[in-house]
């Protein structure tokens, strides 16, 4: 055999595992089109008519959208060539809705009632709102859930004062979907949610991070530490589970316990500290081991301590 069979053949046996591939592959999508866009030649031929003939037929709807902040930047100071198509920035040309008499299928629509997928409604939303906050939306745990934009924020009226959301604050927007929050909000120990003086963006971000529980630090103790700063430390004498994390103790969304504490003392001690000098050992109640049933009466600095003397954390 010559020379020259010998690299053909070599050349078709290394090809051979690659046919299967090269029988069922498909063109990739064209630069700037989605996978699952429909040619160009197949997409619509509507024309756009400008947000005033919209406003024509939708005379209320386009009142109260223009009273919102997302309206008044569309219609009146646009930043750029998509925000000055006004009302067809998100709906879509409106020529062959108008040709139909007001066609609902010829527009795009937001919705449980649109034909559209949730992926495709957020992407009309995500035009503009692709940066900053929703960095980490794609592959995040709400967008994982098939959440849509338009389940929290409401575009066409002003509900919330803030953030176009479709319910008066931020926690009533959560609580529509996490219950057991809204139940801990109403213990007798709980974050200041019900007053307004924090909210559950201030430790989460709901668009998505990198980070466990959508938080907005890269560890529990740092989003803890934004408030609580006396806790950081560094100490002298550093307490194990506080140091590793304040769920340890706590249970942030509420609690019946002091403190937000998941257990009260001095259980909640004896979780851990089991085996060593008296905490399993029985005391009468007027015991001062046992006194008003806490360990802190004696080890008061609980989170740590600077102390020469404080390796029990008593100073």
């Amino acid at each position: 055999m010559s020379c020259r069979s010998r690299r053909s053949r070599s050349f078709l046996v290394a090809l051979l595992p690659m046919v299967p591939l090269l029988l069922f592959a498909r063109p990739g999508p064209v630069w700037g089109q989605s996978a699952g866009s429909p040619p160009a030649a197949q997409l619509s031929s509507a024309q756009q008519v400008g947000s005033e003939v919209c406003r024509a037929c939708h005379a209320d709807a386009g009142a109260t959208w223009e009273a919102t902040t997302m309206g008044k930047v569309f219609l009146h100071a646009p930043r750029n060539q998509l925000e000055a198509q006004g009302c067809e920035a998100c709906h879509g040309p409106g020529s062959e809705h108008i040709q139909g008499g007001g066609d609902k299928t010829k527009i795009f629509r937001f919705g449980k009632d649109s034909p559209a997928s949730i992926a495709e409604q957020n992407d009309r939303c995500l035009q503009c709102h692709e940066q900053g906050a929703r960095l980490h939306w794609q592959g995040s745990m709400h967008q994982s859930r098939n959440l849509a934009c338009v389940n929290c924020h409401s575009v066409m009226k002003e509900v919330s004062a803030e953030k176009l959301l479709v319910q008066p604050t931020v926690p009533e927007v959560c609580y529509q979907c996490h219950l057991l929050r809204k139940a801990q909000s109403q213990l007798s120990s709980h974050m200041p949610l019900r007053e307004g003086k924090v909210t559950c963006t201030d430790c989460h971000n709901p668009h998505g991070t990198a980070t466990p529980k959508l938080l907005v630090a890269n560890t529990v103790n740092e989003v803890c530490y934004t408030c609580h700063a006396e806790r950081r430390g560094p100490f002298l004498w550093e307490h194990p589970p506080v140091s590793e994390s304040c769920l340890n103790c706590h249970e942030p969304h509420g609690s019946i316990n002091d403190n937000l504490l998941k257990v009260r003392p001095p259980r909640l001690c004896q979780r851990c500290h089991i085996e060593a000098r008296h905490p399993t050992t029985p005391q009468v109640p007027t015991a001062r081991f046992a006194f008003n049933r806490s360990c802190t009466n004696c080890h008061s600095q609980i989170h740590g301590s600077n102390h020469p003397s404080g390796v029990r954390f008593q100073r």
